[in-house]
Protein backbone atom coordinates (compact mmCIF):
# COMPACT_ATOMS: atom_id res chain seq x y z
CA UNK A 1 0.00 0.00 0.00
CA UNK A 2 1.31 3.44 -0.97
CA UNK A 3 -0.01 6.56 0.68
CA UNK A 4 0.15 9.90 -1.11
CA UNK A 5 -0.43 13.36 0.28
CA UNK A 6 -0.53 16.48 -1.88
CA UNK A 7 0.13 20.02 -0.74
CA UNK A 8 0.63 23.44 -2.27
CA UNK A 9 -2.60 24.08 -4.12
CA UNK A 10 -4.50 27.33 -3.87
CA UNK A 11 -5.39 30.46 -5.76
CA UNK A 12 -3.14 32.14 -8.31
CA UNK A 13 -3.55 34.92 -10.82
CA UNK A 14 -3.05 34.34 -14.51
CA UNK A 15 0.64 34.44 -15.27
CA UNK A 16 1.53 33.44 -11.74
CA UNK A 17 3.15 30.34 -10.29
CA UNK A 18 2.37 27.60 -7.82
CA UNK A 19 4.35 24.61 -6.65
CA UNK A 20 2.65 21.36 -5.74
CA UNK A 21 4.31 18.72 -3.63
CA UNK A 22 3.41 15.11 -3.02
CA UNK A 23 4.84 12.96 -0.27
CA UNK A 24 4.71 9.21 -0.79
CA UNK A 25 5.01 6.62 1.94
CA UNK A 26 4.58 2.90 2.26
CA UNK A 27 5.17 0.40 -0.51
CA UNK A 28 8.37 -1.62 -0.79
CA UNK A 29 11.37 0.71 -0.46
CA UNK A 30 9.91 3.32 -2.80
CA UNK A 31 11.40 3.72 -6.27
CA UNK A 32 8.01 3.59 -7.98
CA UNK A 33 6.82 5.93 -10.69
CA UNK A 34 4.88 9.03 -9.72
CA UNK A 35 2.62 11.29 -11.72
CA UNK A 36 0.38 14.31 -11.56
CA UNK A 37 -3.12 14.21 -12.98
CA UNK A 38 -5.72 16.92 -13.03
CA UNK A 39 -9.45 17.03 -13.45
CA UNK A 40 -11.26 20.21 -14.40
CA UNK A 41 -15.00 20.61 -13.87
CA UNK A 42 -16.93 18.66 -16.47
CA UNK A 43 -13.79 17.11 -17.94
CA UNK A 44 -12.07 13.77 -17.67
CA UNK A 45 -9.03 13.27 -15.50
CA UNK A 46 -5.86 13.72 -17.54
CA UNK A 47 -2.22 12.96 -16.91
CA UNK A 48 -0.07 16.05 -17.18
CA UNK A 49 3.30 15.00 -15.81
CA UNK A 50 5.02 11.81 -14.79
CA UNK A 51 8.45 10.69 -13.68
CA UNK A 52 10.05 7.28 -13.38
CA UNK A 53 11.12 5.72 -10.12
CA UNK A 54 14.77 6.53 -10.81
CA UNK A 55 13.92 10.05 -11.96
CA UNK A 56 15.81 9.44 -15.20
CA UNK A 57 12.81 9.72 -17.51
CA UNK A 58 9.89 12.11 -17.38
CA UNK A 59 6.85 13.15 -19.34
CA UNK A 60 4.97 16.43 -19.70
CA UNK A 61 1.70 16.78 -21.58
CA UNK A 62 1.71 19.20 -24.50
CA UNK A 63 -0.74 21.42 -22.65
CA UNK A 64 1.81 22.15 -19.93
CA UNK A 65 5.13 21.70 -21.70
CA UNK A 66 7.31 24.77 -21.36
CA UNK A 67 5.34 25.97 -18.34
CA UNK A 68 5.37 23.09 -15.83
CA UNK A 69 8.23 20.99 -14.56
CA UNK A 70 8.21 17.75 -12.59
CA UNK A 71 10.95 16.67 -10.25
CA UNK A 72 11.43 14.09 -7.53
CA UNK A 73 13.59 13.52 -4.53
CA UNK A 74 14.03 9.77 -4.41
CA UNK A 75 15.63 9.84 -0.99
CA UNK A 76 12.62 11.65 0.47
CA UNK A 77 10.12 9.96 -1.86
CA UNK A 78 8.55 13.23 -2.88
CA UNK A 79 7.53 14.60 -6.25
CA UNK A 80 7.01 18.26 -7.03
CA UNK A 81 5.19 20.02 -9.83
CA UNK A 82 6.39 23.54 -10.51
CA UNK A 83 3.69 25.42 -12.40
CA UNK A 84 4.56 28.68 -14.11
CA UNK A 85 2.67 30.97 -16.48
CA UNK A 86 -0.61 29.69 -15.12
CA UNK A 87 -3.81 30.45 -16.99
CA UNK A 88 -7.48 29.89 -16.13
CA UNK A 89 -7.50 26.65 -18.15
CA UNK A 90 -5.17 25.20 -15.49
CA UNK A 91 -7.95 25.43 -12.92
CA UNK A 92 -8.58 21.88 -11.71
CA UNK A 93 -8.15 19.45 -8.88
CA UNK A 94 -4.62 18.09 -9.09
CA UNK A 95 -3.93 14.52 -8.01
CA UNK A 96 -0.70 12.76 -7.23
CA UNK A 97 -0.61 9.10 -8.27
CA UNK A 98 1.82 6.21 -7.97
CA UNK A 99 2.49 3.14 -10.05
CA UNK A 100 4.41 0.08 -8.92
CA UNK A 101 6.09 0.01 -12.34
CA UNK A 102 9.80 0.59 -11.82
CA UNK A 103 10.83 0.93 -15.46
CA UNK A 104 10.90 4.02 -17.69
CA UNK A 105 8.22 6.62 -17.20
CA UNK A 106 4.74 5.41 -18.04
CA UNK A 107 1.70 7.43 -19.01
CA UNK A 108 -0.66 4.48 -18.97
CA UNK A 109 -3.36 5.73 -16.63
CA UNK A 110 -4.42 2.25 -15.58
CA UNK A 111 -0.96 1.57 -14.18
CA UNK A 112 -1.42 4.27 -11.54
CA UNK A 113 -3.19 2.46 -8.76
CA UNK A 114 -2.53 4.65 -5.75
CA UNK A 115 -3.99 8.13 -5.50
CA UNK A 116 -3.90 11.12 -3.23
CA UNK A 117 -7.03 13.00 -2.27
CA UNK A 118 -6.22 15.91 -4.56
CA UNK A 119 -5.55 19.59 -4.12
CA UNK A 120 -7.49 22.42 -5.73
CA UNK A 121 -5.74 24.88 -8.02
CA UNK A 122 -7.72 27.91 -9.10
CA UNK A 123 -6.34 30.45 -11.55
CA UNK A 124 -8.13 33.76 -11.89
CA UNK A 125 -7.97 35.88 -15.01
Amino acid sequence: QVFLEESGGGLAQAGGSLRLSCAASGGTSGGYGLAWFRQAPGKEREIIAAISGSGSTAYLADSVKGRFAISRDSAENTVDLQMNSLNPDDTAVYYCAATLWRGPVTITTASYIYWGLGTQVTVSS
